[in-house]
Formats: structure tokens, C-alpha cells, sequence
């Protein structure tokens, strides 16, 4: 086992997605006297909200994935870019896939969610999430492909009509130009469950001007190849299958395992692992049964910030406040220019809400010198 030189009142934060990586910034920027580590296996970070338009072509890669190397280069951090494969919270220690073994002064747990196939046969082999830069390639590959065969019953299906389904759909369905039908299916009993009231309307009316066919009220019960199996005997045939019904918090190997439940490990309100001082968790990857926050990019982004906060006021002997979600609206992609908003007095869609919500993601882009990169590159192209 190798120890890479890490000081032992580093805060190490493992996970690179929106919590980690917004808490290791915000640890940086409020609390330059502690070192940061960040461990994040994969060399991009992805904005999730906008892997939509990277899919379209309507935002570059450099803008919607960055490279973690050119978003900490110059921030003093270290980054090593290794898996997590075992925690021992009591004993302050954990080991990865490198063989390296660290220990933290604080830790903060953000190693978010996983596709969750229910058990359901043939998902794992025969289906696809829309989570990454391979994901996106894969399914461009498949929409050049179908647009190049043409072929009268080609189909397309989408199991899960949350945001990432219904954001997909549309973008799928103006970019296939009637090459393929577009089927998404839902085993509730209306599409966005959780969100607001004007935003389903509008993706409901989205929804209803591409023709995608939707099926409510319908689980999937088993997956092939080339068939996708629905309860009551009903098949849908596909030659593509985008499953995006659900996720599970994924976690390395921990100890103690009582901490873990089936949503995550349980943290108090200040987003401390129950029963530990200096193991915080955040994101998709914590359950606080009093306060379940929404499992979304800007929950995350506040408990990045709220980390920094309680580092600082432990550093002075007091205890971290409670972790105070601020909802700031919910906006949604619903095809190549349009989208819909709602939030901070605004109830907006169509080509100027797209546009405000594409300025609003880059402001938060982590490394202000990317968003302006990125908003001078959209603006000359405008």
C-alpha cells in the first residue's frame, strides 16, 4: 500500500461532480490554508444540465465538459484521478484502485448516483443512459444511423419521463427529422412529477407538437435486443433504448456499513455523516430524512458552498448552521431553441427562456474564466 504525500489535515473531497467539485473550490477560495484532494476518476467534469445541447451541437465540448487538469490548474489543488475502493470512516483512512491509502482531516463524500435497473432483464445489456461524453456518442452515432436508413417502423425508446427524459425527447425528436417515432414511457401517472405546474404544461405541449408517443401509467417488465416488453403483454419495438427510469447513490465500500441506507448515507442537517465530526456527505449521495432535498444540480452546488462554510466555522471552535436549500427555479430544455423556466419571479418559455437559461448554466460554470470563454464563443455565434 503507497501513501501518496498528502498532509493529514487535508480535506479531501471524493467525487468530482457538481458537490465535489464545487466543494473543493469553495474550500480553496474560503480557506486557502488547507489543502484540498480531489479524487475523480474520469478526466471531464460534465455539467449534466447541458449535455443536451452538446448532443445537438449547440454547445462545444470545452463548454460543457471541461477537463478537471484546466479547471484546477492554476487553483493549487491536487487531483488525483483514482477510485475510491474502501472507507474506513472511524479509523480516518480510505484506499483506491491505485493503491494509494489517505488520510483526511475532513472528508466530504460526493460520489452521487448510479442508472438503477430495477432488476429488470435485459436493461443492463440492451439499454443506454445519457450521463456521459460516451453516451453522447453513442447516440449520435445511433441518430446519424437512422436518419441514414430511413426505415418506416425505426423507434426510439425512453423509459422515464423525468427531466432527462422529457429534455431528451424533444432534443431527439428535432434532431431524427421524423426518421424515427419517438415512444417514452412513464410508470406514473403523468410526465415531471416534481415539477412546477407551467413547466409540465409547456413539456406536455412539446411533447404533443413532436408526436413523441407517450405511455403513462406503463412498467417495463423485461428488454431485448430489439423489443421492449411492457406490463400487461404489450411490446414496443426499438433500435435504440435510453433508460433513464431512475438512479441509486454509489458508494464505495464502507465502514462502518450502518451508515448506509437504500437512498444513501444518512447525514445530520449540517451535512455531517451521522455520528461522525469531520465526514461530511452531500448530493445524491446523502439522505436527511427530515430535509430530502431535491436530487438536483443546484442542491448540490449550495451544499459545495455550505461545506466551506462549516470548515470555516469549525476552524473556529463553532459548529456548522444547518444547511438551508434556496430554490431557485427549475428550468427545462425542450428542443433545439426552446425551453421553459420558472423561478425568482420569472415564467418564461420558448426561444428567450432558452437563451436565459443557457446564460444563467454558464454564470455557473465552476472557473468564471470558462463561463466568459464560453458566453463570448455563444454570442459570436449568434
Amino acid at each position: 500500500m503507497t501513501s501518496p504525500q498528502i498532509a493529514t489535515n487535508s480535506v479531501v473531497v471524493v467525487g468530482g461532480g457538481f458537490g465535489g467539485l464545487f466543494s473543493a473550490l469553495a474550500v480553496r477560495e474560503r480557506l486557502p490554508e488547507r489543502p484540498v484532494v480531489l479524487l475523480e476518476p474520469n478526466s471531464n467534469f460534465i455539467f449534466q444540465p447541458l449535455l443536451y445541447e452538446l448532443l445537438s451541437g449547440e454547445m462545444k465540448s470545452w463548454e460543457v465538459a471541461p477537463r478537471y487538469r484546466d479547471l484546477l490548474a492554476s487553483r493549487q489543488m491536487v487531483w488525483l484521478q483514482e477510485r475510491v475502493s474502501r472507507i474506513d470512516l472511524d479509523a480516518g483512512w480510505l484506499d483506491t484502485d491505485h493503491g494509494s491509502r489517505l488520510e483526511w482531516g475532513d472528508l466530504v463524500l460526493a460520489t452521487g448516483t448510479e442508472p438503477n435497473d430495477f432488476g429488470i432483464p435485459g436493461v443492463e445489456h440492451h439499454a443506454q443512459g445519457f450521463r456521459s461524453l460516451d453516451d453522447v456518442a453513442r447516440l449520435r452515432e445511433r441518430i446519424h444511423w437512422l436518419r441514414q436508413q430511413r426505415q418506416s417502423d425505426a423507434a426510439l425508446v425512453i423509459v422515464g419521463a423525468g427531466p432527462t427524459g422529457v429534455e431528451l425527447a424533444c432534443k431527439l425528436s428535432d434532431l431524427l427529422e421524423g426518421a424515427a417515432v419517438i415512444h417514452l414511457v412513464e410508470m406514473g401517472e403523468q410526465i415531471l412529477p416534481r415539477s412546477r405546474a407551467f413547466n409540465r404544461a409547456r413539456a406536455e405541449a412539446a411533447l404533443e407538437r413532436r408526436q413523441v408517443k407517450l405511455h403513462l401509467s406503463t412498467s417495463v417488465t423485461a428488454v431485448t435486443e430489439d423489443q421492449v416488453q411492457l406490463e400487461g403483454g404489450t411490446a414496443l419495438r426499438h433500435d435504440g433504448l435510453i433508460w433513464s427510469a431512475g438512479s441509486r447513490p454509489s458508494l464505495p465500500p464502507l465502514q462502518p456499513e450502518s451508515e448506509v441506507n437504500r437512498r444513501g448515507i444518512s447525514i445530520t442537517a449540517d451535512l455531517r455523516v451521522s455520528g461522525q465530526t469531520h465526514v461530511f456527505a452531500i448530493g445524491d449521495t446523502a439522505h436527511h430524512a427530515e430535509a430530502p432535498w431535491p436530487g438536483t444540480a443546484q442542491v448540490a452546488m449550495q451544499q459545495g458552498e455550505a461545506i466551506a462554510a462549516a470548515l470555516a466555522a469549525m476552524a473556529t471552535g463553532n459548529d456548522p448552521e444547518p444547511f438551508q436549500f434556496q430554490d431557485r427555479g427549475e428550468m427545462l430544455s425542450l428542443g433545439i431553441g426552446d425551453a421553459t423556466l420558472t423561478g425568482l419571479g420569472v415564467t418564461l418559455a420558448g426561444p428567450l427562456a432558452f437563451k436565459l437559461r443557457r446564460a444563467t448554466y454558464l454564470t455557473r460554470q465552476p472557473g468564471l474564466s470558462l463561463g466568459l470563454r464560453s458566453a463570448g464563443a455563444w454570442l459570436l455565434n449568434r
